[in-house]
């Protein structure tokens, strides 16, 4: 009887690991409001989804992660759902995470500064794995953080070495050059750019206008990404023909399907 619970122990073990040997990365995936999720980070890494977005608030010396007041969610710290299992590199059941780089964006809710002092401390503890820049050289490591929301912009351009990168507003990169070394994406509402919610086609005028501003980020090395875009396939096409980078959404499991399924979609 052991022998026999011991043979569909391994068998079952072997399933999971060729199951998780056939996750494809998803190159265009953008995990939005990852921590809403039945299991925040470890669902998106099992989709596939390279990039993970939390908001955060500085409260009693925390890093919560919440999109409001966080009144109720003391124990969801940024820590304990995505900087420790991070640097563990693994999932519940002890699977290793995929042997990709993930980008975690973190749009800061709360004040810019303070947040980011903590932040800065904080990541100390996750040095091994964190992307740095250091006097105009990158290390690229396993985890890249990313900063969205109310962003130390000033404080970030001006430290000689971070663990940090920014995550720039798309619309004024035409006008300001981005920062080498500091600006990693390019981001804005979808609706500053379109209001077409994927019935009929694409308006031309607002089309051409997206490219351009696509363009002038990707010439400066950014990934574009829309944000409250609509979550349905014919907007997610039509964005990646226009060359956004990254497909902002709250439906990852969709999200996967279609861009592992649809033969007119080539991720880059």
């Amino acid at each position: 009887m052991l022998t026999k619970k011991l043979f569909v122990l391994i068998a079952a073990c072997c399933l999971a690991s060729l199951l998780y040997a056939q996750t494809t990365r998803l190159n265009n995936g953008f995990s939005h409001n990852d921590y809403w999720r039945k299991h925040p980070l470890f669902d998106a890494l099992r989709n596939g989804c390279p990039y993970v977005e939390a908001d955060v608030y500085l409260r009693g010396g925390n890093l919560v992660v919440s999109h409001i007041l966080p009144c109720l969610r003391k124990k969801k710290t940024l820590e304990r759902l995505y900087l420790e299992p991070l640097l563990k590199g693994r999932f519940e059941n002890g699977e290793a995470f995929p042997d990709n780089p993930i980008t975690l964006l973190i749009d800061i809710k709360s004040n810019a500064d303070k947040t980011y002092t903590l932040l800065d401390s904080m990541l100390e503890k996750y040095k091994s794995i964190i992307t740095t820049y250091e006097d105009g050289v990158i290390t690229w490591r396993k985890v890249t953080i990313v900063l969205s929301g109310h962003r130390p912009y000033d404080r970030v351009r001006e430290l000689a070495f971070r663990r940090v990168f920014i995550d720039e507003d798309l619309r004024k990169i035409p006008a300001d050059q981005a920062d080498p070394g500091v600006d990693m994406l390019a981001s804005c509402r979808y609706s500053h750019f379109l209001k077409w919610t994927g019935k009929g086609a694409m308006p031309v005028d607002a089309k051409d206008r997206l490219v351009q501003y696509v363009q002038a980020a990707h010439q400066n090395d950014l990934k574009v990404r829309l944000w409250a875009s609509p979550d349905n396939t014919k907007v997610w096409k039509a964005l990646l023909d226009c060359g956004v980078d990254l497909i902002n959404t709250n439906k990852i499991q969709k999200l996967k399907r279609f861009l592992t399924t649809d033969a007119s979609v080539a991720a880059p």
